[in-house]
């Protein structure tokens, strides 16, 4: 049959007759040894299949929780300052590098230029609020009926 040796069979097809072994009791040990070792193989082909199958669910399972992990960390870390319009699938495809060059964060600019213009439009938008305000509500401390000048 073929296949026989990879399940651990046909070793019994090794014995030898009393005519070419030249002795009965040799002849008997050769055929003995022959069925021990067929089943022992056998056995040891068996065992070594149950393995590989165990051990391969196994692998596959620490594969996909491994890849589950990877997906939702890289899902929290978009979550976090990648662009909202990304789906979790669209997510989980990209690299941590492609998350971070979608991300809120990717391309600020830390110069000095960008930090004093930062301050000026901050200083203009309370200038803007102050006039708002006054013009709006009138000036809180000179206003009749304070108690103040």
């Amino acid at each position: 049959m073929i296949g026989e040796s990879a399940a651990g069979r046909g070793f019994s097809d090794l014995r030898l007759t009393g005519m070419e072994t030249g002795h009965d009791g040799l002849t008997d040990a050769v055929k003995s040894f022959c069925e021990r070792w067929e089943w022992g193989v056998r056995s040891l082909v068996q065992d070594g299949n149950r393995f590989a199958r165990q051990v391969g669910l196994a692998a596959g399972n620490y594969y996909e929780n491994d890849q589950y992990i990877k997906g939702t960390m890289k899902v929290g870390v978009a979550a976090f300052g990648a662009d909202p319009t990304l789906s979790d699938e669209q997510v989980e495809k990209m690299s941590m590098n492609e998350i971070a060059d979608h991300g809120n964060f990717a391309h600020v600019d830390y110069s000095g230029k960008s930090f004093d213009d930062s301050f000026d439009h901050m200083m203009q938008t309370n200038k803007d609020l102050a006039k708002d305000t006054l013009e709006t509500h009138g000036d809180p401390l000179h206003t009749k009926g304070r108690g103040r000048p």
